[in-house]
């Protein structure tokens, strides 16, 4: 029997799984897919040696996640880091681009250049502190104050009606806002602005990598770790109810309050039971995934460069599909999130061809196939881009809710992400990863810090379970 269930192999399973056989104890992992990853699945979705990333595709946060660094991650995957980070086009052939190099980024943005300097030097030069923060429970006392107060103020300015205050033009405003829109949510509102600012923060202060081979490259290399401390990885295997799982003396579940209200049946405290019934999902996702016979020909020569390009044009143009979206409609011109990794990694795509990864965001639970909306889109900026497209494939809101049950309505956030689902997530608790059931631990994105490829959830999580079950301490988990 192991002395640690673990159900759910995404990033925040396996970063438990690999903390908890790291200290010495029996796991196995329970994956109802065929393989195991969630979020870091990579397939050939259309045509034979063509590698599509299922959901994420660039990792800008696994590199500060606290517990990607331990695990030393950079010295395991493979991992190409594009000088240029993230751009956004605007019409007439221009474009906002963040470069890894906060001096170039400032050149580059005229006269809002200095205001742009001022905004986010603060957060770079405390970079740190700043994934301290947005990557832990908020319900506690940072390990740098000061980042966390000069983070706080400029989020408290970019989310609210003051976010025009400080620029003059249209460039840094599309910077800000393409990186805003990340977080499925009105703007101008606290949670995206608050998740701009990192990952804005994290493109001047490390860059935004891209794994070789695809983000399952990751997961593998979590896998490699937990077998080779002693664990076992099961796939095929859907659970569902608790008592179908052995007998460990602790388990950690990767999935989501709607999944643990089945696992755990009428086990479950009424009061507990009833804050994971009132949890709030968000709006979704519809993913168009392209092969293309060359690269996309942007007007705006530098975006070639890019890693990430958030469509979408100007702030107000942005703002205005991302906010039909939070009233239940499908924007004509929708704020559309791409990468391009067979730009920097020649192994996704055969020679002359090359993968486009992107999506756009849709009103929870949509059947609605957003094709060519993302298209036209894309043409406006990349004039051409039709006469590249080779083989289409779409996954709509229902689609990505079937095809992982963490992602409820297509929420692949795993629940909603404004100021009261970041501190409420899934219940108000300095230690939210503990349900009342004994040595049941909940490590999913439903769970501190939220969505994204940290493993923090599953981190946290393990950590508490370490404490609390085995008086173990974290183990080391480096190389």
């Amino acid at each position: 029997m192991p002395d640690v269930a673990v159900v759910g192999s995404g990033p925040n399973g396996l970063a438990a799984a690999v903390t908890m056989a790291r200290a010495g104890l029996k796991v196995h992992v329970f994956e109802a897919a065929g393989t195991p990853g969630g979020g870091l699945r990579t397939s050939e979705l259309m045509q034979p040696g063509h590698l599509h990333d299922i959901c994420s595709a660039v990792q800008p946060m696994a590199l500060a996640s606290p517990f990607f660094r331990a695990f030393e991650l950079s010295r395991r995957v493979e991992l190409i880091t594009p000088e240029l980070s993230f751009g956004s086009p605007l019409d007439g052939g221009r474009a906002a681009l963040a470069y890894h190099s906060l001096d170039r980024t400032v050149a580059g943005l005229g006269r809002d250049g200095p205001a742009y300097r001022r905004l986010m030097a603060p957060l770079v030069r405390r970079a740190n502190g700043v994934a301290d923060f947005t990557l832990n429970q908020l319900l506690r006392i940072p390990h740098d104050p000061l980042a966390a107060i000069l983070f706080g103020l400029r989020t408290l300015e970019q989310g609210s009606a003051a976010w025009g205050a400080r620029f003059r033009d249209e460039l840094a405003p599309a910077l800000l806002t393409g990186v805003a829109a990340h977080s499925v949510g009105r703007l101008p509102s606290l949670a995206p602005s608050g998740a701009g600012l990192m990952l804005g923060t994290l493109a001047h202060a490390q860059g935004w990598p891209i794994p070789v081979g695809g983000s399952v490259s990751i997961a593998r290399a979590m896998v490699r770790d937990i077998e080779a401390h002693g664990g076992t990885v099961e796939t095929g295997r859907s659970i569902g109810s608790l008592e179908e799982l052995p007998a460990a003396k602790a388990t950690l579940l990767d999935i989501a309050p709607p999944a643990l209200l089945r696992l755990a049946g009428d086990s479950l405290p009424s009061g507990y039971r009833r804050s994971l019934e009132s949890f709030r999902f968000g709006n979704a996702a519809c993913k168009v995934d392209f092969i293309l016979s060359g690269p996309v020909p942007w007007a705006a020569a530098g975006l070639a460069d890019a890693g990430t390009v958030h469509v979408g044009g100007s702030r107000a143009e942005m703002a205005e599909a991302e906010n039909l979206v939070a009233a239940g409609k499908h924007p004509e011109r929708p704020y559309v999130l791409v990468s391009q990794p067979s730009r920097f990694d020649a192994s996704r795509a055969p020679e002359g061809r090359h993968i486009l990864w992107t999506y756009c965001h849709v009103p929870a639970g949509s059947t609605v196939d957003m094709t060519e909306a993302v298209s036209a889109q894309l043409e406006r900026f990349a004039p051409g881009f039709r006469d590249l497209v080779v083989q289409v494939h779409v996954t709509t809101a229902a689609g990505l809710a079937e095809y992982n049950q963490n992602y409820v309505g297509g929420d692949f956030a795993a629940g909603l992400m404004d100021l009261r689902g970041l501190i409420q997530r899934p219940v108000i608790s300095p230690v939210p990863w503990r349900t009342p059931l004994a040595g049941v631990y909940l490590c999913s994105s439903s769970t501190p810090p939220g969505p994204g490829v940290t493993g923090m959830p599953g981190f946290h999580a393990a950590k508490y379970a370490l404490k609390d079950i085995f008086g173990l301490p974290v183990p080391r988990l480096g190389l």
